[in-house]
This record gives C-alpha cells, structure tokens and sequence, in this order.
C-alpha cells in the first residue's frame, strides 16, 4: 500500500513544445515521466532544457487537487482488505489444527471473512481506476505546481502495486468458490451386496 508503484506514465510539455514549434522528432525532448502511488511519487519533467525530477506527497501538498473522498476510500479499503485477510488466514490455520466447533470458524467463517477481504479490495481496486480515468488524477498530479506550463499525459500503464490487489481479489473469489464446492453433498454409488442362498444340498457339500 506504501509502494510508489501504483501507476506511471508518460508525459508532455505542451506549452515548451508549442513555443519551440517542435514537430514530431523534436518532441521527445519535451517528454517527461511520473509514478505514483498513494502516498507519494516522482516526476521527471522535460520542458527542451533537460530533465528536472522532482517528488511529492500526497499528503498533504496534493490534497486540494484530487478527490480525497476516493483517495481516502482506498486506503481505508486496503486496511480493511488486509486486517480481514489476516483473520480469514487465521481461521484457515485453526481450522487445520482442529475440529471446528463453531459456525465462525468453519466453512461459514472462512466464508464471511473472505467476502468481505475481498469485497473491500475490489472496493479499493475500482475506486482507484475511477479516480485515474473518470477524475484525471494523473493529469492533475503532473500539473502540481506548474506555474506556466501544462502537461499532457500521453500513456498510462498500471505498475505491479496495482496488479498485487487485483490478484489478491481473485485469490479471495477463488476461496470462495471452493468453500462453496465444499459443501456440496455429491450422492455417493452404493452398490447391493448379494444374499447367499443356502441350501439342503450346499450343506451337504
């Protein structure tokens, strides 16, 4: 969740290409990159005189610029993810100990606990990809503090923080499934044993 490896891309300076009238060769001076993740990232900046990193924080220098209400979503999201994610791991642990002896730590707990673990990370999941797309946040990250410049964002590409949470969604749905398989009953064969008929004559035998 602290990792800076949530989403990068990269990016151009629109005002330094148009002063410069730069056609496409030249345009790649002007081409910059950023990462971020939910706490912080960096940015390397491209204006035709050179890169110029530079880092920030989200806390508290980009608060006004992007919605804090998904922001804060997801990582309280991600703490519940997690916290839930220990209990059901847990629960897993006990249950091979011992026999179950109550409903919240059999099939039925490993159940809840995943649901909700990974009900919360596709929370998190969705609410950061409607945070990238729907409300910009790249493109209002890269012109933090741009007096006179603006900045394009050419690519996105989500970076492996991001794929981390996906996959750890699937992994609880997966659980799921199979807590849900568990319980069903599959009718077993049974198959007929045959009298032995005994008779006068096989006593005679």
């Amino acid at each position: 969740m602290g990792s800076q490896k949530w989403m990068t891309g990269k990016i151009l300076c629109k005002t330094g290409a148009e002063l410069v009238n730069a056609t496409d060769p030249e345009l790649i001076k002007f081409m910059g990159e950023i990462y971020y993740g939910l706490f912080e990232g960096r940015k390397m900046r491209q204006c035709g005189l050179g890169g110029r990193p530079s880092r920030f924080k989200m806390f508290p220098h980009l608060v006004k610029k992007v919605n804090m209400m998904l922001h804060v979503t997801i990582i309280l999201s991600l703490s519940m993810a997690f916290s839930f994610a220990l209990v059901s791991c847990g629960f897993c642990f006990l249950n091979l100990l011992k026999v179950p002896f109550r409903a919240i730590q059999g099939p039925a707990g490993v159940a809840l606990w995943n649901l909700v673990a990974g009900g919360c990370t596709m929370l998190a999941v969705t609410a950061f990809v409607s945070a990238v797309k729907l409300h910009q946040l790249t493109e209002r990250i890269a012109n933090f503090r741009e007096n006179g410049f603006q900045f394009l964002i050419l690519e996105e590409k989500y970076m492996p923080s991001f794929w981390l949470c996906v996959a750890s969604a699937t992994i609880h749905g997966l659980n799921l499934v199979i807590v849900a398989l568990s319980a069903i009953h599959f009718p077993t064969l049974k198959t007929k044993t045959e009298e032995a008929n005994v008779t006068a004559e096989d006593i005679m035998y």
